[in-house]
């Protein structure tokens, strides 16, 4: 048995889900999310409290099983509590300002990077070298923040470049002086 989809799943008030077949709509104070799940799984609701079962022991059930109650949860806690991510910026003159609804970054290039705000996503830029990236949907929220990571990956020999609050980059040694 699944140790996360055998879980039960509470529903806070002021969350209305509704179950139609595979379809699940959560509605909350952040914002409604919409997700059609894999048609095999069996998803009960009773009393305030989802359960996800499996209707066989097969490879493909096993592992949708935790899939399809990780999805649940990740919705249900995405319109109540919602999501960040915070991207740190490191090097000489890289920075980031947030200019309307863009966020704009130097990031050593011979032009500015411009990054379009996309509809579900609120960019905030705390201080010029920090970058918090808020959402409802935790999967919107992470690509958004990994698509801003690729504009200037980290590099392990100066350490320069956009990261994670908290991501470990494994630091290189130069290349080593000429012996004589």
């Amino acid at each position: 048995m699944s140790r996360i989809g055998k879980m039960p799943i509470e529903v806070p008030a002021g969350v209305d889900v509704k179950l139609n077949g595979s379809h699940i709509t959560v509605k909350g104070s952040k914002g409604t999310l919409e997700q059609e799940l894999h048609p095999d799984m069996n998803i009960d609701m009773k009393e305030g409290v989802i359960n996800v079962t499996r209707p066989s022991e097969k490879k493909l059930h096993k592992s949708l099983h935790g899939l399809t109650r990780s999805l649940i949860n990740n919705m249900i806690v995405g319109v109540t509590q919602g999501y960040a991510k915070e991207l740190e910026i490191n090097g000489v003159g890289y920075r980031a300002i947030k200019q309307g609804k863009d966020l704009v970054m130097n990031l050593g290039y011979s032009h500015q990077v411009v990054v379009k705000a996309i509809d579900g996503i609120t960019i905030d830029v705390p201080s010029p070298n920090k970058i918090v990236v808020t959402g409802f949907d935790k999967q919107k929220v992470g690509q958004f923040a990994a698509e801003i990571r690729e504009k200037r990956l980290p590099e392990p020999y100066k350490g320069k470049g956009i990261r994670y609050v908290g991501e470990y980059l494994k630091r290189k040694e130069g290349k080593a002086g000429k012996k004589q």
